[in-house]
């Protein structure tokens, strides 16, 4: 059975981090990458005034996310 697009992405994701976890092993430095990876994100949504704005709901999202991380623990 082949894997579908969102398996091979998460394989991509998980070996990304495992790198960048290898390469940086104190997660404070991890955040350079994050925000480059955003970037990165970031300048595929631009051009287009409806993925821009879908962009930054995503980052909106992200912080609520992240919040809610910080507060209760878990994901």
């Amino acid at each position: 059975m082949s894997k579908s697009n969102e398996d091979e992405l998460r394989d991509v994701l998980d070996k990304t981090a495992q790198e960048i976890s290898q390469m940086y092993s104190n997660p404070r430095t991890w955040q350079s990458w994050i925000v480059y990876l955003l970037g990165r994100l970031e300048e595929q949504a631009t051009g287009n005034s409806a993925h821009m704005e879908s962009f930054k709901e995503m980052l909106s999202s992200l912080q609520d996310e992240l919040r809610n991380r910080l507060r209760t623990g878990g994901w």
